[in-house]
């Protein structure tokens, strides 16, 4: 088994003159979702003042989509997908919204890795549907050995830079943030968590912001946001630990976050 680390971290900015994937995951030896499988998936396109990228995210409720800080980081406008395991194929139940007010945690430092978390307000609520549903924030932190999800669209394979066209999953397992310290110090703080996957199997280029989930109850309950990829072959990501945040409030004004408990 090879070691896939998954840890919160700040990914260096991308210029690109069209729509690329962030550097930062990709989703490699996963399978193909079906539709509504993940109906809280989000695909967001991001546009800055000097380039476009793609980053995840999932839906936390009519109103909010959860991802990570540096893909909200000076952002112009979002073109955010919902309802659909597909990008660009026909799909009668996607759903397509386009907003530029976003929330970025007030202690996110890029230098620094900690808080990579991000909040993008839809300019009109979503109504759900069988394939439009909010994810579970959880109730508990995450567990050692507790097996968990990873999906996004992004590369998935290393000779390919398009992203995918079918959401993409993969299973993972948390490890401890002790054995995260042994190879990456101190930077891995209490809100960070790291997660081992199967021989060739984790994330990369273009998953950057994905939602990592469990499956408890009949119900996804999301336990990590993705940050960072070390390197293509060490596939090193970064996950904020979401019950860290879970005590974080929304409120209606979205110059500063107050509540993910909405």
């Amino acid at each position: 088994m090879s070691l896939i680390f998954l840890f919160v971290c700040f990914v260096a900015s991308f210029l690109a003159s069209s729509v690329e994937a962030k550097p930062g995951a990709r989703i490699i030896g996963g399978l193909d979702s079906y539709a509504g499988q993940f109906p809280f998936a989000a695909a967001i396109n991001v546009q800055t003042a000097d380039s476009r990228f793609f980053c995840g995210g999932a839906l936390l409720n009519h109103n909010w989509v959860i991802t990570s800080g540096h893909c909200v980081n000076n952002a112009t406008i979002f073109t955010i997908q919902l309802g659909s395991n597909t990008l660009t194929s026909a799909d009668p139940d996607r759903e397509i919204f386009s907003t530029n007010d976003y929330v970025i945690h007030p202690d996110f430092v890029p230098d620094t890795i900690e808080n990579d978390i991000g909040l993008i307000k839809l300019r009109l609520p979503v109504s759900f549907t069988s394939y439009i549903q909010p994810i579970n924030l959880p109730t508990v932190s995450l567990l050692n050995e507790t097996q968990v999800t990873a999906l996004g669209w992004g590369q998935t394979s290393g000779s390919d830079s398009a992203l995918s066209e079918t959401l993409q999953y993969v299973s993972a397992t948390i490890l401890s943030n002790a054995a995260c310290r042994l190879v990456y110090g101190n930077q891995i703080t209490d809100n960070m968590a790291c997660v081992e996957g199967n021989y060739n199997e984790g994330t990369c280029i273009g998953d950057t912001g994905i939602p990592l989930v469990e499956y408890l109850s009949r119900l996804y309950w999301i336990v990590g946001v993705s940050s960072f990829l070390s390197g293509m072959g060490a596939k090193v990501l970064i996950l904020q630990d979401i019950q860290e945040y879970s005590h974080i409030q929304i409120g209606s004004d979205p110059s500063s976050i107050l509540n993910l408990c909405l």
